[in-house]
């Protein structure tokens, strides 16, 4: 079934050339709020390396939305940028989404002067380092505004060159605060059931399809589990997809787990706390602070498909295309998700390790040379942008802002 991946996949108006998909994974390869040469590098590479679609991930709707001072935001100072990056994808053979989202109240590098908006109100311990220690519960007239921007966001993305826009549901941003009873106690409409607590985020994704679903694939990334006993379970990720169905999506993508609650259970194994605290600083307010939550984190030894059991579930549920995603390390694989009736793959990590893997498994099929050993998480903040540790050191130089790099 390994030939079914280099088959193409047509996600709503748009086809890509196969369906392998470079998963959103916040690059830090932007500066004051748009993509760097950097950027354009690295998802051009990918595409020259067999990947048919590449997600730019985290580009906020509006400059409040960031979690981390520099990512991507929609705002006309960043258009001619993001446009550099998707002619240069284009240019190389293959497509691109942009991986938009708000962070609501998940805002961990930034302050922002005023209650962030999220499903609910009181003490917002994500904010902490930063300052952002309240949150309060979206109203009616916030909510409305969400959508539009949202919507404005697709629109600018498809103005740029965007193919596609994946909307993230998942890992603790704005949309999952909704979705997850870790966050969203909410009395109302938008509170209790998995049906409720899915409302605005599918109000939000089916304005979007309204918006731009004849010009643009519109996805969706979702937690199939958040990971924590008191959170989202399986039983609430399938509801939540089949309410983004209904909604429209083109496709959903299968992740998990939350950022500062359960990242173990994103990766499927823990964090490389020496590489933090080396990329962070070992008594910087960050390192300490991610030393400190460590402790009580559980063991989890790496195993390939580790969503496999959640994931296979949804599929069992649902009809619309699913990209599966979470421990992808082979040939062998990629063909057991499609034999499963999974119409995507996506990767990160292995995706890091070597670009051109794609080409290589079509080639001689085989495995990943990614170690798990999860560096690249880290260099998540290093000011050159992230990189495998087993691969040359990003330049510095080269995460600079396209229209005054070249």
């Amino acid at each position: 079934m390994l030939s079914t991946a280099y088959e193409p996949l047509t996600l709503g108006p748009i086809t890509l050339p196969n369906r392998f998909i470079k998963a959103g994974a916040n690059e830090n390869m932007s500066k004051r709020g748009r993509p760097t040469r950097a950027m354009r590098m690295h998802h051009e590479a990918l595409i020259k390396g067999g990947v048919g679609m590449t997600t730019m991930a985290y580009v906020a709707v509006e400059k409040d939305g960031r979690t981390l001072p520099d990512q991507v935001w929609i705002h006309d100072e960043a258009m001619a940028d993001l446009r550099a990056v998707t002619d240069a994808v284009h240019g190389a053979g293959g497509k691109i989404a942009a991986q938009i989202t708000h962070g609501g109240s998940f805002v961990t590098g930034v302050f922002v002067p005023r209650r962030l908006q999220s499903s609910v109100s009181g003490f917002n311990p994500a904010g902490l380092l930063r300052g952002n220690m309240f949150r309060r519960a979206m109203n009616e007239k916030d909510m409305a505004r969400m959508v539009d921007l949202f919507v404005n966001a697709a629109e600018r993305c498809f103005d740029a060159g965007f193919d596609a826009v994946e909307i993230h549901m998942g890992h603790g941003y704005l949309l999952n605060q909704f979705l997850s009873p870790l966050d969203n106690n909410r009395k109302d409409e938008y509170g209790g059931s998995a049906e409720n607590r899915a409302r605005f985020p599918a109000r939000v994704l089916k304005a979007v399809k309204a918006a731009v679903g004849d010009r643009m694939a519109v996805i969706a990334k979702i937690n199939v589990a958040d990971g924590r006993s008191k959170g989202a379970q399986l039983e609430d990720g399938i509801v939540t997809a089949k309410v983004l169905e209904a909604a429209g999506a083109d496709m959903l993508v299968l992740s998990g787990g939350r950022n500062v609650e359960s990242g173990w259970f994103t990766f499927g194994s823990n964090m490389n706390l020496d590489a933090m605290l080396r990329v962070m600083g070992k008594w910087s307010l960050s390192g300490m602070a991610i030393a400190s939550t460590q402790a009580t984190v559980p063991k989890i030894e790496f195993k390939e498909l580790y969503f496999w059991e959640y994931s296979t579930k949804i599929r069992e549920a649902v009809n619309l295309p699913l990209a599966y995603l979470g421990g992808i390390k082979s040939a062998d694989n990629v063909a057991q998700c499609m034999a499963a009736g999974f119409e995507a793959v996506q990767v990160a990590r292995a995706f890091l390790r070597e670009p051109d893997l794609v080409n290589r498994w079509r080639e001689e099929g085989g495995e990943s040379l990614c170690d798990n050993c999860n560096s690249c998480v880290a260099y998540i903040y290093h000011p050159a942008g992230t990189w495998c540790i087993h691969q040359p050191a990003n330049k510095l130089e080269d995460n600079q802002i396209l229209a005054s790099a070249g």
